[in-house]
């Protein structure tokens, strides 16, 4: 469902500002994969995320979606295939408009659109039966200002407006980050619920260890513009904080440092 091949991508290059953020990356997700993502800071992982958002051109390397090529694409061409939630829960909701408002343009982006402004009493159910999956109640507060809602209740909106359409590859760029632990975790486990029943492709950046080897079922580690480490199946579901650093620190050659994502 998504290939990354062999890309490059170098910031401000022949300045004293130069960067080399992906360093010949290479991924292949297969349909349905549930891929967490960790690394330091400066490893790379927005970078690639951005990468195949199509955000900015690469230096070198291809990026593949269901056998298409989107490698020239530009981002809002690669829309129709990609899903992403970010790290600020007030981006990807249009703050003065109804929670049914916004997830109406989620259901029908891509698509025509006329004057017409009324939901139907389809529309409206489909949303409260959608809203009710999350469990936070906010199907009871369709008419409510999505300004109004906490940021937990505003990121999970976000999430299901993201895969309200099914894209072939969903991104999360560290989308619980913000929010305090317990908003974090019900989040999660709403991101998990809609990526499982839906069967997602889904590549989620964490900064937090337990999340990474407690979620998906993949783990893939960054540094340094590489990827070092690729555990899934039963060797992930054995895997400990300690035994991840281990990992780390013998691919890498270096000591993890980041001490939030150790400690969550």
């Amino acid at each position: 469902m998504l290939e990354i091949k062999n890309i490059y991508k170098t910031f401000n290059p022949g300045t004293v500002n130069e960067k080399a953020a992906l360093k010949g990356l290479s991924l292949t997700l297969e349909e349905g994969d549930f891929v967490t993502v960790i690394g330091g800071n400066g490893a790379g992982k927005s970078t690639m995320l951005n990468a195949i958002a199509g955000v900015w051109p690469l230096d070198q390397g291809q990026i593949i979606i269901d056998k298409t090529d989107v490698t020239s694409l530009p981002e809002y061409k690669r829309a129709k295939f990609i899903g992403r939630v970010f790290q600020d829960p007030m981006t990807g909701t249009a703050a003065t408009m109804q929670i049914d408002e916004n997830l109406a343009l989620a259901a029908r982006r891509g698509q025509k659109r006329g004057l017409k402004t009324n939901l139907s009493k389809a529309d409206t159910e489909e949303f409260k039966s959608l809203l009710a999956f999350l469990d936070l109640g906010l199907e009871e507060r369709l008419t409510s200002k999505v300004g109004l809602l906490s940021g937990g209740q505003r990121q999970a909106l976000t999430l299901l407006m993201a895969t309200i359409q099914k894209p072939k590859v969903l991104l999360l760029d560290e989308h619980t980050a913000a929010l305090d632990p317990k908003t974090a975790a019900t989040v999660l486990k709403a991101t998990e619920k809609i990526v499982n029943k839906n069967n997602l492709t889904t590549l989620m950046i964490t900064h937090n260890m337990k999340d990474a080897i407690t979620y998906g079922n993949r783990l893939v580690m960054m540094n340094d513009g590489k990827i070092i480490l690729d555990i899934r199946g039963e060797e992930k579901k054995k895997l400990t904080v300690e035994a991840l650093l281990h990992e780390f620190e013998k691919a890498s050659g270096v000591e993890f440092t980041s001490d939030s994502a150790i400690l969550g």
